[in-house]
């Protein structure tokens, strides 16, 4: 097959969640058809990476872009049928690199990573099968942002605008796409009940590099207390509103329970209020490390108090695959296909999620065991390359080779 990807970044170095699907997938697909791919470049970012890609990918392209202005309420929001969200990636440059990236080559699909990319082959190139690959289903993940986090009477009322035009854009979208490449059946059970019933939908978990997340590639000892470890990009709404209701409701009781406890909050651009946690007793913010393995074989626990879904979590494959054991909300598994008390912990009230972090950290044969199932779970079904096969052979199922122009 010959692939036409569009991603709305340059996704290495692989420091952020997307970017570990986007590139190992892209990386599959390329072992396997012709690939050739077009990124967006915010200001210019990352653009020294166009070897890294041109060594697997026929033909690369990086589009330097600027985001444009928020728009003014009205005239330019509200008379606008796209939702302002994904009106933000929409550029006139834009869609004229990638139609002439396009032009004159044949290709047997779009593989386009998430609707900001899909809105450009909306009213043109329709000849081209169009399978959309979702790090999340927006309108899901907007609603769930919208039931947890605090906003005022204008801003409630902005969002509710933003999600009446994104419910119609999904709708559109799936009329456009072939196919759907989803992270959960969490996820494909949303779009059933709210976009679309007949959409073909692909659930592709996402993985874990185990060449580079193995126990054996660091040589930091677990440590000598009791101490826990929250990974993620600490300026990403979840992330934030899932250490909000960790520090507001749980920690305490966690304390008074496991007296010592250190928490490891480790991640790129934390926010003022995650910087804050620091101040509280044996919590420590890192920022952005240059390697987070080391943490991960420090902390006896990964916690992942997530109360916004919509996709998976990546810092769970990679904590199993570094022997670190996970106590997470179903939220936060979905997707993983993990069993309770099998391979990890799963805990959705305040007080069942302490109890499950103090049970754990107090029961080693627990941990051990936690440890080895998750391992092996892992090895057998969340590797990057046997999830990259899976989608490129569903690929070829999927799209009939195109005729020649």
């Amino acid at each position: 097959m010959r692939l036409l990807v569009i991603y709305p970044y340059i996704p290495y170095p692989v420091d952020r969640g997307t970017y570990q699907r986007t590139y190992h997938l892209l990386r599959a697909l390329a072992r396997d058809h012709e690939v050739d791919l077009l990124a967006l470049s915010e200001a210019g970012e990352r653009l020294e990476q166009y070897e890294t890609f041109a060594q697997f990918c026929k033909r690369v392209e990086f589009v330097p872009f600027h985001h444009p202005a928020w728009p003014r309420l009205f005239p330019d929001r509200l008379l606008h049928p796209l939702p302002t969200t994904v009106r933000h990636w929409w550029l006139p440059h834009i869609n004229e690199a990638i139609h002439r990236f396009a032009e004159g080559a044949r290709y047997d699909a779009v593989h386009v990573c998430d609707i900001v990319m899909a809105q450009y082959f909306m009213n043109g190139l329709g000849h081209l099968p169009l399978a959309v690959d979702r790090s999340r289903v927006d309108l899901q993940f907007q609603i769930e942002q919208h039931r947890h986090t605090g906003q005022g009477l204008r801003d409630r009322l902005l969002t509710h605008e933003n999600l009446f035009k994104l419910a119609r854009f999904e709708k559109r979208v799936a009329r456009r796409a072939s196919v759907e490449v989803v992270c959960g059946p969490d996820d494909e059970t949303f779009i059933r009940a709210h976009i679309s019933r007949d959409l073909p939908v692909f659930v592709l978990a996402n993985g874990v590099d185990l060449d580079y997340f193995t126990p054996a590639a660091t040589a930091e000892p677990r440590s000598a207390e009791p101490a826990v470890l929250f990974c993620g990009a600490m300026d990403y709404t979840p992330n934030v509103d899932a250490l909000r209701w960790f520090f507001g409701g749980m920690h305490e009781e966690l304390l008074r329970r496991v007296p010592g406890l250190r928490v490891y909050i480790v991640g790129n651009s934390p926010l003022p209020e995650v910087a804050a946690y620091a101040q509280r007793p044996g919590v420590v913010v890192t920022g952005g490390v240059p390697d987070v393995r080391p943490y991960y074989r420090r902390a006896w626990l990964q916690i992942v108090p997530l109360r916004i879904g919509g996709g998976t979590r990546l810092k769970i494959p990679e904590s199993m695959a570094m022997g670190t054991p996970v106590v997470s909300t179903t939220i936060g598994a979905q997707g993983l296909g993990l069993r309770h008390q099998e391979e990890i912990l799963l805990a959705d009230q305040p007080e069942d999620f302490v109890a499950c972090t103090a049970r754990a950290l107090g029961d080693a044969a627990l941990r051990a065991r936690l440890e080895t199932t998750g391992a092996q779970t892992v090895r057998e079904r969340l590797s990057w390359p046997m999830l990259g096969r899976q989608l490129s052979e569903f690929y070829v199922r999927h799209f009939p080779p195109q005729p020649a122009h």
